[in-house]
């Protein structure tokens, strides 16, 4: 701070400098708080994405569980519609080493600002009823 002396009197102020600078860090720290906003944002977009993508999968795998049947060998992909997103599951059923059971990878797939990309990866194995 510096002090200039006008007609007796002395001012006190903040020297051009001293206001840039404090301008300069109150810049810089709303920078870094936008940035950690977006971040925060973003990852509660993914977290959305991946719970949505999750109940496809769970949906899917229990429709499976539902014909009380060992599913067959192959692969098969379907249309699932979340809180109004489409994503795309695709279950591949696999042979394991005992015949009586068999893995099942559920892969859901959506759009992440814009571009396709898999959200969610479910295994599980099934067994004869």
């Amino acid at each position: 701070m510096s002090t200039t002396r006008f007609g007796g009197h002395s001012a006190r102020g903040f020297t051009l400098i001293e206001i840039l600078v404090a301008l300069a860090v109150v810049a810089i720290t709303l920078a870094t708080g936008m940035q950690a906003t977006g971040a925060l944002t973003r990852a509660a977009e993914r977290q959305s994405d991946q719970w949505l993508a999750q109940l496809c999968a769970e949906n899917e795998l229990t429709k499976l569980r539902l014909t009380r049947q060992l599913p067959g060998v192959g692969e098969s992909t379907s249309t699932c519609e979340q809180a109004g997103q489409q994503l795309q599951v695709r279950l591949a059923v696999l042979p394991t080493p005992n015949p009586n059971f068999r893995r099942v990878d559920a892969v859901v797939e959506g759009q992440v600002q814009g571009v396709s990309a898999r959200l969610l990866t479910l295994s599980t194995v099934m067994g004869r009823y």
